[in-house]
């Protein structure tokens, strides 16, 4: 956020960055001082900074060439020159290469706290607009919770509800059910909206990949780490923080995450300075996390600080009235120009609205897209369905052990979108399990 921003001072003379130094952190901004513009550009190297604030009249490299080069670094960092009364000329060919404004020495400090705020808001700005623009770019939608079932109309209204609060938020539903969707929402109609909307996903990060992904590190933290970074802790500032299988966040991890809910600060990795952060958690597990709890694999404090208000996410066959509907979202959402799927057939309909959809809605996505890619005609028709979702019946319907356990977790990786890890868990094994059974059945190459 604007408030813990990092500003770098760049000036030769060590009282006019002592003063600036003293100022800025009284603000409460994180600000680092050096003497010269080579100093300045091995300090970016490091670091990531929100504002630079340069003199121009240096020897070596004048404040113009140090924008220059903080421009092709970080070209969304904003830059203030500060300048003597004779060199105002040279500051305005300073803001038409880009800076943001500039301040005469000596300086009035209501003006340089007042440059300092909107140089801030600028690039707060500029960063969000950059953001809509890939957004809109990439055909993205916020909140495209589609169906018109009780179930969801429902859901609906919770999300609206849960949006107008600030409280933490717990999403229980099975693999493929949409609950980022579920929480983007929540997010997007949320006073927080203006702020970024941050996922990560527990099952997929080791603990010591974790910490570094949540909570950033300082340069030097490990080997490799040649400069700072922020973690999505640090980045998400003011927004939301979604935790996707929250059930297999690490033990230490949690203890970590609880006290960040509780003090409301964090330290980097490798760092001494607490971080102030505020952010809204909403988390998801397909499993019941109180199970966890009694198993002692979940912190029971966490939990009742993540578990303010539980929302569930129902499954595609509990409100299967939504079928025809999400299935035209998805063809509409996934045509290409080249491909010309425009209806679909009753009997196609028929067989969809007769599955189980072990995958949920994902699963619903993945059989449609799968259409679009095979299709010759402008029907989508039964012969594009996967086989197994066909139900076609088989020359020999006594099957052995191995073909039945062959079918079932083909049926399974097709439903999950190819994800091992969601695939293993509905089958109820590990991982590793998994990989060996479709080694076995010939389902992977050797090298994979």
């Amino acid at each position: 956020m604007i408030s813990h921003a990092n500003i770098l001072i760049v000036d030769d003379e060590r009282i006019a960055r002592e003063n600036l130094v003293h100022v800025l952190t009284a603000e409460g901004y994180h600000a680092v001082a050096v003497e010269s513009g080579m100093a300045a550009l091995q300090q970016m190297e490091k670091d990531e900074y929100e504002l630079v604030l340069t003199d121009l009249m240096m020897p070596r490299m004048n404040g113009i060439q140090i924008l220059e080069h903080i421009k092709e670094m970080q070209p969304t960092t904003e830059v203030i020159v500060i300048t003597g009364h004779a060199t105002v000329s040279t500051a305005v060919t300073a803001m038409q290469k880009g800076a943001h404004s500039y301040i005469a020495k000596p300086f009035n400090l209501d003006e340089l706290r007042m440059q300092v705020r909107k140089a801030l808001e600028q690039r707060a700005l500029s960063v969000e607009v950059l953001r809509l623009r890939q957004v809109i770019a990439q055909g993205k939608q916020d909140f495209p919770l589609v169906g018109q079932s009780e179930s969801i109309l429902r859901l609906k209204k919770t999300v609206q509800q849960l949006a107008t609060m600030n409280c933490n938020v717990l999403i229980q539903g099975e693999t493929g059910t949409g609950k980022e969707l579920i929480a983007r929402g929540i997010h997007m109609l949320s006073d927080r909206s203006h702020e970024r909307f941050m996922a990560i996903n527990c099952g997929t990060f080791t603990a010591e990949l974790m910490d570094k992904e949540l909570f950033g590190h300082e340069r030097e933290a490990f080997t490799g780490a040649q400069r700072g970074q922020k973690g999505i802790l640090e980045v998400a500032d003011g927004g939301t923080v979604f935790f996707d299988e929250m059930s297999e966040l690490p033990l230490n991890m949690q203890v970590k995450l609880l006290r960040v809910l509780q003090e409301r600060t964090f330290l980097r990795v490798g760092g001494t300075q607490e971080i102030p952060v505020n952010i809204r958690i909403i988390s998801a597990t397909n499993c019941d996390l109180k199970e966890n709890v009694e198993k002692g694999t979940f912190r029971q404090d966490l939990f009742y600080r993540l578990n303010v208000v539980t929302l569930s996410a129902p499954p595609l066959r509990k409100h299967r009235e939504d079928i025809p509907v999400l299935v035209g979202h998805f063809l509409e959402q996934h045509r290409t120009p080249e491909q010309t799927i425009t209806t679909i057939s009753q009997e196609t309909l028929d067989i969809l609205m007769n599955h189980d959809f072990p995958g949920n809605v994902r699963e619903l996505e993945n059989i449609a897209q799968r259409a679009l890619a095979l299709a010759k005609g402008t029907v989508f028709t039964p012969d594009l369905l996967p086989y197994d979702v066909r139900n076609i019946p088989v020359e020999n319907p006594l099957q052995t052990l191995e073909e039945m356990e062959h079918r079932h977790i083909e049926k399974v990786m097709l439903a999950t979108g190819g994800n091992k890890t969601q695939a293993a868990k509905i089958l109820g094994i590990d991982r590793v399990s998994l990989w060996r059974k479709m080694k076995r059945h010939n389902m992977i190459n050797e090298d994979s």
